[in-house]
This record gives structure tokens, C-alpha cells and sequence, in this order.
């Protein structure tokens, strides 16, 4: 009995090290999706916003042609609702390979001469989980960007022109030929207004306010997400949010259609509640801080819409 509820108890370490993280929580669950017209592989040029390259599209109903030259290898398969802890997974690899270390020199695997006992194993098991909980819990406290809900900052969106060329950039890779977009203060006004308008839909679980705002695509892979979250017994919402700074990564056209690509760092108050109103992550004082590229589409002559998120690495 007693080895049994231990067996127990480091599997449910074990399924909390692996669970999802509810620190992006917001809209796009800190996840990479959407379709970027024939652009959709290719990485978008970096910004002053985002400097680093996106990561690279997880799901699409955009049809993968080729392997793309700008990211050197196929995205890897995404769970539906958002990605799972890289560091919590390499913690249980990590302390399964010293159970299968100590089998194959000849300990066995939680016991026997020399080995590491199973009781051993558990208390190691639940020593490390201690320890990536406090590490997590330390990054996420001060260094996570949070600063005072009335910190002061720009009240207004800083929105810029990209320096080179409209489609190039470092780490664009080779994109196909389209007629550039020339993006004025009307567009840029209206991506901000429209990361306001998706986040408060998004808030209030309004799936008709997210189909006014989004594509068909998106509005499929929001509704996943928040069932997910219903069916876990929480909340998410995204309150009092305030574009920091923004600029443009490309703009162009195909199809009759027109793209533009817009980095974006915005901070919010981004907190998640369970069924019974108490807050099981975020702050409702601290603003939380991301970096985002928001890729917005419209008929020529129509209103721009969201048709991706990527992430900002």
C-alpha cells in the first residue's frame, strides 16, 4: 500500500511537470497558428518590436507545398490548445534517464544492489518538481516583464514603418513575388483597435463579437481554446490592455487580397479564474507583458481582420 500511494503521488508530480502552463492564457494561448495567404511558412521579417525571428506557424489551413527554406525544417505537431512545457518535459526525461541509468549498470531500475530505490527515486522526483515549480515561479515574479497596473508608458500605439524594403528583412527566406502595401495611420489605428476588440471578445467568451473581427480559421481555433478552458473549470480574461509599442513587418498582396504583418509588444492584466471566481494565475494588480506578430488580411476597399498569431521568440 504504502509503495503504491507513493507510485501515485509521483505520477500526479509527473502530470503537473507536464501540464500546460496557464501563463498564456490570453488569446492564441501563446501558441502559433492561423495562415499567412503564400507567406504562411515563411518567417516574417524582424523588427525594433520583434527582433528575433517568429516562431514558425504551428497550425494552418494553409497547405504545406514544400519544406520551408525560412525556418530549415516542418513545424512540429501542436497540441490543439496551446504548447506544452519544453523545461517540465525535459525534467521527467531527465529523471527517468537516472532510473534507466541505474538499471543498465546494474542497480535496477527503483531498487536492488546499488541501485537508486524506488523510494529514493520518488523523493527525487518530488525534490526536482519543488524545484522547477520555485525556478518557474522566481523567472515568472521578476522576470516576466510585469510592472504596476498604473505604470506609466506611451498612450499611444508606435507604430513604424519597416526600415528596408516592404517584405524583406533578416530571416525572410525566400517569399513569393506580390505587389507591396502601402500602410498609413488609418491601418495602423485600426490594428490596434482590432487587438483590443479580440482581446475583450476573447474575455467575454463571445464568439459572434470574434467572428466580426477574425477569420473563419481563427474563430474555429479560438472556440477550441476556450472549450478547453470550460472544460477544465476556468477563465481567462484580458483586461485594461495598452499597445507599448508596435511596427510593421511586411505588407503585400496575392488573390485579391491584401496582408500586412505587424509586430507588437502590448501589456494587459491577463488572469485566470476557476468555477469559483478565484484567481489561479496572473495578478489582478500586475500587468503582464507579450510580444506578438498579428498578421491582419482584407478584400481590397474592405476592413482588416485577424488571420494570425505567431510568437514573438
Amino acid at each position: 500500500m504504502r509503495r503504491s500511494s507513493s507510485l501515485i503521488a509521483a505520477v500526479a508530480v509527473a502530470a503537473l511537470a507536464l501540464a500546460p502552463s496557464l501563463a498564456d492564457a490570453r488569446a492564441g494561448s501563446g501558441s502559433s497558428f492561423g495562415s499567412r495567404g503564400g507567406r504562411t511558412f515563411s518567417a516574417p521579417p524582424t523588427t525594433n518590436t520583434a527582433p528575433s525571428m517568429a516562431a514558425p506557424m504551428e497550425r494552418s489551413m494553409t497547405p504545406r507545398s514544400a519544406p520551408s527554406p525560412s525556418f530549415g525544417a516542418p513545424a512540429p505537431a501542436s497540441p490543439a490548445f496551446g504548447g506544452r512545457s519544453a523545461f517540465g518535459s525535459g525534467l521527467l526525461g531527465g529523471l527517468l534517464g537516472v532510473g534507466l541509468g541505474s538499471m543498465l549498470f546494474g542497480g535496477g531500475m527503483f531498487g536492488g544492489s546499488g541501485g537508486l530505490g524506488f523510494m529514493g527515486f520518488i523523493g527525487l522526483l518530488l525534490q526536482a518538481a519543488l524545484l522547477f515549480f520555485a525556478i518557474r515561479w522566481l523567472v515568472r515574479r521578476f522576470m516576466g516583464g510585469r510592472q504596476p497596473a498604473m505604470a506609466g508608458g506611451p498612450s499611444f500605439a508606435r507604430m513604424q514603418q519597416p526600415s528596408g524594403p516592404v517584405g524583406g528583412g533578416v530571416g525572410g527566406g525566400a517569399r513569393p513575388a506580390a505587389a507591396a502595401v502601402q500602410i498609413g495611420r488609418p491601418d495602423y489605428e485600426a490594428f490596434d483597435r482590432l487587438l483590443h476588440e479580440v482581446q475583450a471578445a476573447w474575455s467575454a467568451q463571445d464568439m459572434n463579437a470574434l467572428r466580426r473581427v477574425a477569420t473563419p480559421e481563427m474563430v474555429g481555433y479560438f472556440g477550441e481554446q476556450l472549450s478547453e478552458q470550460a472544460s477544465r473549470g476556468l477563465h481567462n480574461t484580458v483586461t485594461h490592455v495598452k499597445l507599448e509599442q508596435g511596427d510593421l513587418s511586411e505588407a503585400w498582396s496575392e488573390g485579391g487580397r491584401e496582408y500586412a504583418t505587424v509586430a507588437m509588444r502590448f501589456s494587459s492584466l491577463d488572469v485566470t479564474r476557476d468555477s469559483a471566481g478565484r484567481v489561479v494565475d496572473g495578478d489582478v494588480t500586475l500587468r503582464s507583458m507579450a510580444t506578438e506578430l498579428w498578421t491582419f488580411v482584407r478584400s481590397r476597399g474592405g476592413q482588416w481582420i485577424l488571420s494570425a498569431i505567431q510568437q514573438a521568440r
